[in-house]
């Protein structure tokens, strides 16, 4: 895969985030040359501490201004897209929904419009989440289940996953939907979320704080397993029969919050700090986790990372990071 990737003009939406800054570091490291779009500059901008986490070239803008996005992807003759930019916080979208919506739904359109009008890219890849599926009355869930959001951040999900199908369905623009378990890693400074929050926590001495009341189910998903995923699916969209497909990316382990929380407790000896439960959390789904099934059938993808291996070099980040911080 790294020959593949070689030499290759890519644009990566989300570029300086926390998926981006790992996608845009394995990309140049595999020779990649790396456009990313940037609307903010983020306080650390190498969250990763590595110069491969910069973009070889940046064009400042946001989603929601179309021809900012068209100029860079003409100007830079790129093949591949990697959209990933999105407002990401579940909590956010409750409070601020407008804006969410407009990052999210007209942010994809409008990607994949300016992605429609260059000839030159051959692939895009959207990414998706595992929150489009709503709530389900079976679990897991499978890419042939429909997209069933409610809540404000879900139903963004659940809309840009559809544009992207329907621009496929359409147009015939060779794009593939990512729907993706939690994911998680070094360089994830939402301390809103269970695990960098937690491992700060402990970092502190502090017992962690769950807003939720400990019992919603999730998948996660260590962050160099979600990048492997994401560019082998790039590079599978030479195939004739991939493009216009979803796929879920999972490592098939189902926790609950608390159990989540209490294997990072147990991995940095700190089981006496009992978590504070406030249940406090609203608009979340109860119970969710993914089937990559088709992943490993189609793509021949599999996660290299278990819950244990992944959260140890996460905790290691944090700990070098926090140390300093």
């Amino acid at each position: 895969m790294s020959a593949f990737w070689n030499g290759r003009r890519v644009f990566v939406t989300g570029a300086t985030g926390f998926l981006g800054s790992w996608l845009v570091r394995e990309l140049r490291h595999r020779g990649a040359m790396v456009v990313g779009l940037v609307r903010d500059l983020p306080a650390e901008p190498l969250l990763l501490e590595d110069a491969l986490a910069r973009p070889d070239l940046s064009a400042h803008g946001r989603l929601e201004d179309f021809d900012v996005l068209l100029r860079a992807l003409n100007e830079y003759e790129i093949e591949t897209v990697f959209h990933l930019a999105a407002q990401p916080l579940v909590g956010v979208a409750f409070n601020a929904p407008r804006g969410t919506f407009d990052a999210n739904i007209r942010g994809t359109w409008n990607m994949l419009e300016a992605c429609r009008q260059v000839a030159t890219v051959k692939r895009v890849v959207a990414a998706s989440s595992d929150k489009a599926y709503g709530t389900a009355p079976r679990l897991p869930y499978d890419e042939e289940m429909p997209l069933a959001g409610r809540h404000p951040y879900d139903v963004s999900k659940s809309c840009a996953d559809l544009i992207a199908q329907a621009y496929h369905a359409t147009y015939r623009l060779p794009v593939c939907v990512t729907r993706s378990a939690n994911f998680y890693g070094g360089g994830d400074l939402n301390f809103s979320r269970i695990v960098p929050g937690t491992i700060r926590s402990v970092f502190r001495g502090e017992a962690p704080v769950l807003r939720s009341d400990g019992t919603p189910i999730r998948d996660y998903i260590f962050i160099r397993d979600v990048v492997d995923g994401y560019l082998t699916l790039a590079a599978a969209m030479d195939r004739a029969e991939v493009p216009g497909r979803a796929y879920n990316f999972s490592i098939e382990t189902p926790l609950s919050v608390l159990e989540i929380t209490e294997r990072i407790l147990a991995l940095m000896d700190r089981p006496d700090l009992r978590p504070v439960i406030l249940n406090t959390a609203r608009a979340e789904i109860p119970a969710q986790h993914l089937s990559a099934a088709r992943a490993r059938r189609e793509l021949d993808w599999s996660p290299r990372y278990g819950l244990g291996q992944g959260l140890t070099e996460t905790i290691a980040w944090y700990r070098h990071y926090l140390a300093k911080h």
